[in-house]
């Protein structure tokens, strides 16, 4: 089962995909919100080239486990972009993904501006991967 992950933000939305077995997390792209929201044709070419099974979009939660202030209108984004792309739909949290993603790219030798295509879709990435892997145990 092919996953793909959206860690969506109010700019940018990091895409990543699983491999077909539902085993390995890789980062993708990172879009415009507006051309994934409106489905428009490069998330649509995503879609095309990947063929996901279902849709995984990152849940914001506070460090106490509850849904974080953006929840809500991420959810609903969440839901809009499954029905649209006739996908299910489930979501993972996405505590600290992020904050991780950033470290992870400075150890590559990355500074902010150049990171700053790249979180999201490492982002994405993560807490994909996190989720196969409870998934598999």
């Amino acid at each position: 089962m092919r996953v793909m992950a959206l860690d969506i933000g109010e700019v940018r939305v990091g895409i990543a995909m699983s491999d077909a077995t539902g085993t390995v997390a890789s980062p993708v792209t990172v879009l415009p919100a507006q051309e994934v929201l409106s489905h428009a044709r490069t998330f649509r070419r995503v879609l095309e080239d990947y063929e996901p099974d279902l849709l995984l979009c990152g849940r914001p939660k506070t460090l106490a486990g509850e849904d974080g202030p953006q929840a809500e209108r991420l959810m609903a984004q969440a839901a809009s972009i499954a029905k649209a792309c006739g996908l299910p739909l489930e979501f993972a949290d996405e505590r600290l993904s992020s904050r991780e993603a950033k470290r992870i790219l400075r150890e590559e030798g990355m500074n902010e501006r150049a990171m700053r295509g790249k979180v999201d879709m490492v982002a994405a990435s993560l807490f994909l991967q996190a989720w196969l892997d409870a998934r598999r145990t």
